[in-house]
């Protein structure tokens, strides 16, 4: 077992058994990352995510009264609240909890009170979805506790509906889909419509995949993802006249953007273009995948960023530098910018004995040319939210 993983799973056992004695379940939620499939899904297409190798890790055990304990490790904080008064409290990390047992409530589910000590190693701020991964983390937790009879997919949309209602974060169901059904060597096909998911293959022998975090994120993100919004939007409602059955872009082909949108605003075709063709990419990338092809794979890549860059324009200097700069190493197969934009990781895919080289290199000329330092991160494909066996942790 990794050091780091050790180290968080013996910080969360630590402080537990200190506060609350032993406890009677411990589980492991992953983040995740997107392979390809960027801003696709609130149009309806498809995404490429995967659950990854960093998570965060949870014990949990019931109380005698209906009160809710707890502990976010390596944050040296705790919050308590009674379960029948439930608040948003500026304590932040403590709504993604509460969150999920108001939802639990509001849907007729009964709970008693609990303790709950939370660590872990995913990075914060880093595109890599540690919200989602507490989220999927409680209610998994909960559920196994309380014996409530949940389905996988009833698990995540109660954490999704947990960020959206109580935390106030709009955000779609890919994050805690990913983190929950995450499988080692597969990237997770799901379709944003119908909610149908099937797993691709990913050999990883040989690959690394590393994320280069930037570490900025510009002012504009929250409201240039809103703007991306409603330009989709306004494309559909134009072919909508001519095509009255299309209900999103995922419906859409590139001759009826040019039968529909010529006399658009150039926006409007930038932004519908890239969806439609980004839908059509992941398509053929799963294609890749299926046939081991990781060049042709990698290759599309680079062609969502270019797209991402220039018509949809969410990306930022910094991240259209990591991604030009990966162009420049044979030992990179494909590199993009992955998440919302305008700051956070690119995401690449690099041959296992380059992978030291490439990050140096990569490290010194994104602080020649910005004079601040990226982040690296390396990860693998792992599994989905699950219970750990006791007898890795005692």
């Amino acid at each position: 077992m990794p050091t780091e993983l050790s180290h968080c799973i013996e910080t969360v056992r630590t402080v537990f058994v200190s506060n609350f004695g032993h406890p009677t379940l411990f589980v492991q939620s992953p983040g995740r990352i997107n392979l390809i499939g960027e801003h696709t899904d609130y149009n309806q297409g498809f995404v490429l995510p995967a659950a990854i190798d960093k998570a965060i890790y949870l014990a949990i055990s019931k109380r005698e009264d209906k009160e809710v304990h707890l502990i976010a490790a390596d944050l040296a904080d705790s919050y308590s609240v009674a379960i029948n008064n439930l608040s948003f409290s500026d304590k932040t990390w403590s709504n993604y909890l509460i969150g999920v047992v108001d939802q639990l409530q509001k849907n007729g589910y009964q709970l008693g009170g609990f303790n709950a000590v939370l660590a872990g190693d995913v990075p914060l701020g880093a595109g890599l979805s540690s919200s989602a991964a507490v989220e999927c983390a409680t209610v998994f937790a909960l559920n196994e506790l309380f014996q409530l009879g949940l389905s996988k997919m009833e698990m995540v949309r109660l954490a999704q509906k947990a960020e959206n209602e109580f935390v106030g974060v709009k955000c779609g169901i890919m994050d805690q889909f990913a983190s929950m059904f995450g499988k080692t060597d597969a990237v997770i096909q799901l379709d944003c419509q119908s909610l149908e998911y099937h797993y691709m293959p990913f050999n990883q022998e040989g690959i690394k995949i590393v994320l280069l975090d930037t570490r900025v994120k510009h002012s504009l993100a929250a409201t240039e993802y809103n703007l991306r919004r409603e330009e989709c939007e306004a494309g559909v409602k134009i072919i909508q006249e001519k095509y009255p059955t299309v209900a999103s872009l995922r419906d859409v082909t590139m001759q009826m953007l040019k039968d529909c949108l010529a006399n658009a605003d150039q926006k409007i075709i930038d932004r519908c273009s890239f969806v439609v063709a980004e839908i059509k990419r992941l398509q053929d990338a799963c294609k890749d995948l299926e046939a081991g092809n990781i060049k042709a794979f990698g290759k599309k890549m680079y062609e969502t960023h270019e797209g991402l860059s220039k018509l949809y324009e969410v990306s930022c200097a910094e991240l259209d530098f990591l991604a030009d700069f990966a162009k420049t190493d044979a030992s990179v197969l494909g590199a993009r910018m992955m998440g919302g934009g305008f700051g956070g990781c690119t995401i690449n895919l690099v041959e296992e004995n380059a992978v030291e080289a490439f990050v140096l290199a990569a490290g010194n000329a994104f602080q020649k040319a910005f004079g601040t330092e990226m982040k690296p991160y390396i990860v693998s494909i792992g599994n989905g939210t699950s219970l750990l066996d006791e007898n890795v942790i005692f």
